[in-house]
């Protein structure tokens, strides 16, 4: 009796002493408890970015398959954190562009060696192409990578811009960035990735007599309709203005490996 007496007054002394520490591991407790989601950390990915890709977004597989497992690391960081209700646009959209980026990293590995993407999944669009293969679980649902794009990011937040950071592990992609898309740097991180991709000579050449330019706006051409159309989106990041009079070819896709 007198041993748990005297237990119970160190546990209170502790407790008046460190008031704050315990209030804080209390909340802590109780966030978890009833499930208030907090912001992902992307420190895991954005190590592997610096790692394996070149400043041109070239990827080094090779080099990512013997760091697989810091990938899954981070791959179950996103299964075991959805977001959540209470994230703001920026949150919700750097969790669902890194997840989209990681998992088609994650799908190349798997696969690899191969020549390209295409030959991962079948040819028919949204029912057995390499987009279509549900290998994704996140929180309780199982997604595609169609899922995510269409669904989680182009659906809900109507920025054209997502199309300049979504890498489909191709050569006409838009480069892999070095870095995780953060919430605090979002705005910023997709300007920067839109002046790199319309300024890539390999992917859109615009000179005084002619506009060639990526598939990518002309699949998504009514996306770029938030920014005023696809001339006006271009025009906005491109070191060479478009002729208005100027009529816009496309240039063919190059699905090979991004590597």
């Amino acid at each position: 009796m007198d041993l748990e007496i005297n237990l119970l007054g160190f546990i209170s002394r502790l407790e008046k002493q460190f008031k704050y520490t315990f209030a804080s591991f209390y909340l802590i407790i109780v966030c978890h408890s009833v499930g208030i989601a907090q912001s992902v950390d992307h420190s895991l990915w954005d190590q592997l970015l610096h790692t394996h890709v070149a400043k041109n977004g070239n990827v080094n597989y090779n080099a990512f398959i013997k760091d697989s497992n810091k990938l899954n690391s981070y791959l179950r960081i996103l299964e075991m954190n959805p977001p959540s209700p209470t994230w703001n646009r920026n949150e919700e959209m750097a969790f669902w562009i890194n997840a989209y980026n990681a998992y088609t990293v994650k799908l190349i590995l798997s696969n690899y060696p191969i020549k390209g993407i295409k030959e991962i999944g079948g040819r028919i669009p949204f029912v057995n192409s390499t987009w279509d293969i549900k290998f994704i679980k996140i929180g309780d649902e199982l997604l595609d990578l169609n899922n995510i794009e269409h669904s989680k990011l182009r659906k809900k937040f109507n920025d054209p811009r997502i199309h300049m950071v979504l890498v489909c592990a191709s050569k006409s992609c838009p480069a892999l960035p070095q870095e995780a898309i953060r919430s605090s740097t979002l705005d910023s991180q997709l300007d920067q990735a839109s002046i790199i991709f319309v300024n890539d000579p390999f992917k859109n050449s615009i000179t005084d007599t002619s506009i060639q330019l990526s598939m990518i706006f002309k699949w998504y051409a009514m996306d770029f309709r938030a920014a005023g159309g696809v001339k006006a989106f271009v025009n906005n990041y491109s070191k060479k203005k478009l002729n208005d009079k100027t009529k816009i070819k496309y240039l063919n896709y190059d699905w090979s490996l991004n590597e």
